[in-house]
């Protein structure tokens, strides 16, 4: 099992997104993401997703609101990944040049325009809902399956 976060930073009416170009053997090569990663020992959800928004684009985030958790059985191939979902709109400092890729403020009305899984399109209209959600994305060779999804 796998804890991860993934955190969309927003200002503006826009949504800063990753686009996966520079690590080598990137699982998410040529998608866009949000930002996000893996926990490290003893991190809480939040203390997770901090780090590695700032790692990934120099931001310091405050406040990040948590949405729901996305479990991904068996997304890589390897391992049951489940995903903590937070938005932030509270943050300072600057981008920095990312070493997984290109950031940029997408504008929101273009998001689901951009190159993602296809999963993401299914669940980032649900980040603008303000319900807490539970979801399932089944992936299989990098398509997506199925999904189930409770919202509370």
């Amino acid at each position: 099992m796998q804890l991860a976060t993934l955190c969309y930073v927003m200002k503006d009416n826009k949504t800063l997104m990753l686009y996966r170009n520079k690590k080598e053997n990137d699982y998410h090569e040529g998608k866009w993401n949000g930002l996000g990663g893996k926990f490290e020992k003893g991190e809480t959800p939040e203390e997770c997703v901090i780090r590695e928004v700032k790692e990934e684009s120099g931001l310091e985030i405050k406040d990040p609101k948590l949405h729901g958790i996305i479990t991904f059985p068996m997304f890589d191939g390897l391992k049951d990944w489940y995903v903590f979902m937070f938005t932030v709109n509270n943050f300072s400092g600057n981008i920095i040049e990312s070493n997984e890729g290109k950031l940029e403020w997408i504008p929101n009305d273009k998001l689901l325009e951009l190159n993602l899984w296809e999963g993401d399109k299914i669940f980032i209209p649900w980040l603008f809902q303000g319900k807490y959600f539970s979801a399932k994305f089944i992936y299989r060779d990098k398509k997506l399956i199925s999904h189930s999804v409770s919202f509370y």
